[in-house]
């Protein structure tokens, strides 16, 4: 079966498949079917197809007990542990299609989305302290800014190292930086432009700059200030090509040829209009007078009359726009313009105009205003994607649910979210400022004092080394310890030194508390295992001794009385005879079963061909008597005791030849495989086979598919077999169909290679 079935249909399946969390569907035969993504991780661990590979041991047994619950219809979630990730991980277990489904998600630290989407979107992102040197810098900004990380951490926005210009090529300094601002003022410093010289490309950037101040609670102090920048040299270059268009435009306006005419004081045309002729095409006599009127389109032309008689009437300036009639026929957009020039004594001595050609000027505005919306519309998205990214990161990073905070080389808390706030009892402002180990890190759990110099936090400050503490406490503001985990990691300055360290803490309450559960239930298993011994004690010895009784005087009633009685009396004793012989048979086994992992005796690195060789020969009667055949091919060692596992391999060699296909002679072959840390043994018959439905109750104890009299046994054999694997850390599976012989796969630790 390669798709997932869901109550849904068959879209719903198709999604659940390509989901990029692993999801899988244990199917009623105890089959998994694995999502891409499942099988993907799998793969990273060659753990083949097995679900619980992906958890630990304590998460596995977990969700066992989730799938027997949602196979009885109920749905569960579980918080596991996944191997291949320090995060915790939360399983939904939840019936499906008569199976289980599981879908496992895996929590992310929010400070790591927030930085991953500034990272995708390119912007760059700094945290400065109150005195503006950089504590904190994302992948994108050593990119934009053309410096290292390390360059970046401990430098200041005073540097003269720092080369920022303005967009006018004026000198930027460093007291007017926005982070400097910002601190100063409290207020938010939106979308300063800055050029910067990046001196791997020894080029400028240009960027636009915001700078977010964080205040101390109720106070105007600065505790840090957070800048993001974009790297706008795309949009800067396309502002300047923008302005050099916008000047040839202007300059191909002034270039533009214009038609340069003069008027008597009454407004008529006298000849010669140079210009004018060679424009319109309009001879002297059809121009002379008011008859250049006619050369203006009919639709412009009552307009342009009435303008210019008004401006003659009033002996203002004229100015008008109309369509002219060029030589060629066509009409060309114009703007006339006329002044009167006036002689000493005031009055109009002649009118002085012209006539340009405006359909460059209207091509030149109409691009000017396309390349403005265009130009608009892109800073408008980058404005709106860099500010919906600085409040969402902001909110990502004071809304982290681990507690963070950094100190400086003497130990002394410079910075903390309110996570680490909460966890601890304190205001933030309470923490920054205060030596970190004598307010929160002074004792042991025992009240035993905790010396500096034994705290692995101060150690990383001291040799630059990360450290990850499982288990410790420190104290809350109401004096109670706090179980804690925690990760100490260094940070340096621009030389490389180790400046401080940033702690990464988290409330461990709960898993001790799960841990304290687990070792009383360990306690319980072990008390199990002492009257599961007493069980097996009284069963060796009180249970058998009536039953030997029992079977001592059948026996003499058979040899006194047989043949004596009636026929029915002798069939009596017979199946009394018979019945102490099973009864015996099924303690014997059920001594084995309760005895498989109670010796002490150690594991050792076995070769499998000696152990195929031992479990030959215990079935060399069986082979003879029947003619079966037993081959293998093994070439691995494994870590086991060896006698459990010679049994093993003989029980399952026996039920190959026991339930041999009729008309055809047994044939058993054993092979094994490397994968990962265990090695996969396989034993294939070609027997009888198992219908799938029988799959997993042929391990149970005392589970029979045949009737005695067709096949000897009590059910115990596989059973047995599977307590074998378990008690070495394996699993046991089978493969099979009717009438098409079984395998039956199992794991067994890979014996370490000798030093």
């Amino acid at each position: 079966m390669n798709e997932f079935p869901t109550a849904a249909g068959q879209d719903a399946g198709a999604l659940l498949a390509a989901l990029p969390d692993p999801v899988a569907w244990l199917d009623p035969a105890g089959q998994w079917i694995l999502n891409a993504a499942a099988a993907a991780r799998l793969a990273n661990l060659n753990a083949g197809r097995d679900w619980s590979a992906l958890f630990s041991e304590e998460s596995a047994l977990q969700l066992r007990e989730a799938v027997a619950v949602a196979r009885a219809g109920q749905t569960t979630r579980v918080t596991v542990k996944v191997v291949d990730t320090a995060a915790p991980g939360l399983v939904t277990v939840a019936p499906s299609g008569g199976g289980v489904l599981l879908h496992l998600h895996v929590a992310r630290d929010p400070l790591e989305v927030a930085l991953e989407l500034m990272d995708g979107l390119h912007l760059g992102l700094t945290v400065q302290a109150p005195d503006s040197r950089i504590l904190l810098v994302n992948s994108a900004a050593p990119d934009i800014l053309g410096l290292s990380a390390e360059q970046l951490t401990g430098r200041d926005s005073l540097d003269p190292r720092w080369q920022a210009i303005h967009p006018d090529g004026r000198p930027f300094p460093g007291d007017t930086h926005p982070s400097r601002v910002a601190l100063q003022t409290g207020k938010v410093v939106r979308d300063v432009p800055m050029g910067i010289f990046h001196p791997p490309s020894e080029t400028w950037r240009w960027l636009q700059v915001t700078a977010i101040p964080r205040l101390v609670a109720g106070t105007d102090e600065p505790k840090q200030v957070t800048t993001v920048f974009a790297d706008v040299t795309e949009r800067h270059t396309l502002q300047r090509e923008m302005q050099r268009s916008e000047q040839r435009f202007r300059s191909l306006v002034e270039a533009t040829s214009q038609i340069v005419w003069d008027a008597r004081p009454d407004g008529n045309f006298l000849p010669p209009q140079p210009g004018w002729e060679a424009f319109t095409g309009q001879a002297p006599p059809e121009y002379g007078g008011d008859g250049w009127f006619a050369a203006i389109h009919p639709e412009d032309r009552a307009g342009t009359v009435n303008d210019w008689r008004q401006a003659v009437q009033t002996a203002q300036p004229y100015l008008s726009e109309h369509r002219l009639r060029r030589a060629d026929g066509q009409y060309v957009p114009m703007q006339a313009r006329a002044v009167p020039v006036r002689d000493g004594d005031g009055q109009i001595r002649e009118w002085v105009g012209t006539h340009t050609d405006m359909s460059a000027v209207r091509e030149a505005q109409q691009a000017l205003i396309d390349l403005n919306a265009d130009l608009e519309r892109r800073v408008q998205e980058r404005t709106l994607a860099l500010a919906d990214l600085t409040r969402f990161s902001t909110l990502l990073l004071t809304a982290a649910g681990e507690g963070i905070f950094g100190l400086d080389l003497r130990g002394v808390t410079t910075f903390a979210n309110p996570a680490a706030a909460r966890l601890l009892g304190y205001s933030v402002e309470r923490m920054i400022g205060h030596s970190q180990h004598e307010l929160v890190h002074h004792h042991h759990a025992d009240g035993r004092e905790y010396a500096l110099r034994d705290c692995p936090i101060h150690q990383t400050i001291r040799d630059g080394q990360t450290r990850r503490v499982e288990q410790d406490v420190m104290w809350h503001a109401q004096g109670h310890a706090v179980p804690v985990a925690y990760v100490v990691t260094p940070t340096h300055d621009e030389a490389g030194q180790v400046s401080g360290a940033v702690v990464m803490v988290q409330d461990i309450t709960e898993r001790e508390r799960a841990q304290a559960r687990l070792r009383e239930l360990i306690e319980n298993l072990e008390r199990s295992n002492q009257d599961l011994e007493q069980f097996a004690y009284v069963a060796s010895h009180d249970l058998q001794e009536p039953l030997r009784t029992i079977g001592s005087y059948t026996e003499l009633l058979t040899r006194r009385y047989q043949g004596q009685l009636d026929p029915r009396a002798d069939q009596y004793l017979h199946y009394m005879q018979d019945a102490v012989l099973r009864m015996r048979s099924l303690i014997q086994d059920l001594l084995g079963f309760a005895r498989v992992g109670r010796q002490d005796t150690p594991l050792e690195s076995v070769p499998l061909d000696d152990l195929l060789r031992a479990a030959e020969q215990n079935v060399r009667g069986t082979l003879d008597q029947d003619h079966g055949t037993l081959e293998w091919h093994t070439p691995d060692h494994v870590l086991g005791q060896p006698s459990l596992l010679i049994q093993l391999l003989t029980n399952l060699i026996s039920n190959g030849l026991k339930f041999r296909a009729p008309g055809r002679d047994a044939r058993v072959r054993v092979t094994s495989r490397r994968v990962g840390a265990f090695v996969q043994v396989s034993v294939q018959d070609n027997g009888i086979g198992i219908a799938p439905e029988y799959h997993a109750r042929v391990f149970d104890i005392f589970q029979r598919l045949h009737r005695r009299e067709q096949y000897a046994g009590n059910g115990m054999g596989l059973a047995i077999c599977r307590k074998i694997v378990e008690f070495h850390g394996g699993r046991i599976w089978l493969d099979s169909a009717p009438a098409q012989g079984s395998t039956f796969h199992l794991t067994l630790p890979v014996a370490p290679t000798p030093q």
